[in-house]
């Protein structure tokens, strides 16, 4: 492949990882919407369905991809089988506190928790992945951080939501880039490693007298559905971690909490604060310099391989 065709095979690269990262945080961020639908049912049980019904969901993409035999010498490998339990827990850790946050009114917690993540995002991949921050750059992470830390004085009651889910996905999104396994193969393998814990747990509230659907019809449908509705954007995001360098990353993932905060506010009446409104524009301005900072580049930072 000649110089040429390498710059347009990148190019074509990072623009669709760029969609892919969009489309992921566009759709975490109306989430809360059908999470609030479920209001009534226990976190606990909305996550268990949701590891439930992602797995026949997510064997019927591995099927059509033609994703067995990967997922055949991923199973005979113990390294990465061991760093894909590791992502499980995360991921479920995260899904748990997300889905509790959001039917327990704390949607705006939530928001700042992924907000955080942008500037983890940043770090790890200047600190960890050695990629390169121009002084642009770095005044856009020093700008949020002065945001979030506004926030975080106003809102020291649900800080511990916010820190533990920015520290789940952050960590889990870092070492998803880092292993060699496609998007939906990985998601597969860790939903079948969650599996247990979810069926067992449903199993146990059965063997107690809870009915598995005891809310209604259509409770049933959006628990069955969520296992779709949820791992669609999962998906999505791992395609982007593959493309995109993961300070960018990072930085396209304000537009979820971005609309989960306007959800929070003007759909379910959570407070705003002064605390809130100064983060919201100290946060946006860095997004815009980080931005501004990547369309001066002859090109995109290159993720490494």
């Amino acid at each position: 492949m000649n110089r040429a065709d390498r710059t347009t095979a990148a190019a074509h690269k990072h623009r669709n990882g760029f969609l892919y990262g969009l489309g992921a945080y566009g759709l975490w961020g109306v989430l809360p919407i059908y999470f609030k639908a479920l209001g009534d049912v226990p976190a606990f049980d909305i996550v268990a369905h949701r590891i439930l019904w992602s797995l026949p969901f997510l064997a019927l993409l591995v099927t059509l991809g033609g994703g067995w035999r990967t997922l055949r010498s991923c199973a005979g490998n113990a390294r990465m089988i061991g760093l894909l339990t590791l992502t499980a827990l995360l991921i479920g850790t995260n899904w748990l506190l997300y889905v509790y946050a959001v039917t327990s009114g704390h949607i705006l917690a939530a928001s700042f928790g992924y907000y955080l993540n942008p500037l983890a995002n940043v770090l790890l991949g200047r600190f960890v992945l050695k990629e390169h921050l121009s002084r642009v750059q770095w005044a856009a992470v020093a700008l949020a951080a002065a945001g979030i830390a506004v926030l975080a004085a106003g809102a020291l009651g649900q800080l511990w939501i916010s820190l533990v889910l920015c520290v789940s996905f952050a960590s889990y999104g870092l070492i998803r880039k880092l292993l060699p396994i496609d998007a939906v193969g990985g998601l597969a393998v860790e939903t079948a490693l969650l599996f247990p814990l979810g069926a067992g747990w449903l199993a146990w509230r059965w063997a107690n007298g809870a009915a598995l659907f005891a809310h209604g019809r259509g409770d049933a449908i959006l628990l069955v559905l969520a296992g779709i509705v949820s791992t669609t954007p999962l998906i999505l995001f791992n395609a982007a971690a593959k493309r995109l360098a993961y300070s960018t990353l990072g930085m396209i993932q304000f537009l979820a909490p971005t609309l989960q905060f306007l959800l929070a506010v003007l759909v379910y009446g959570e407070r705003f604060t002064i605390a809130h409104a100064i983060a919201f524009a100290a946060i946006w301005t860095a997004l815009a310099l980080y931005v501004t900072a990547l369309m001066r580049k002859p090109r995109l930072p290159q993720a490494p391989e």
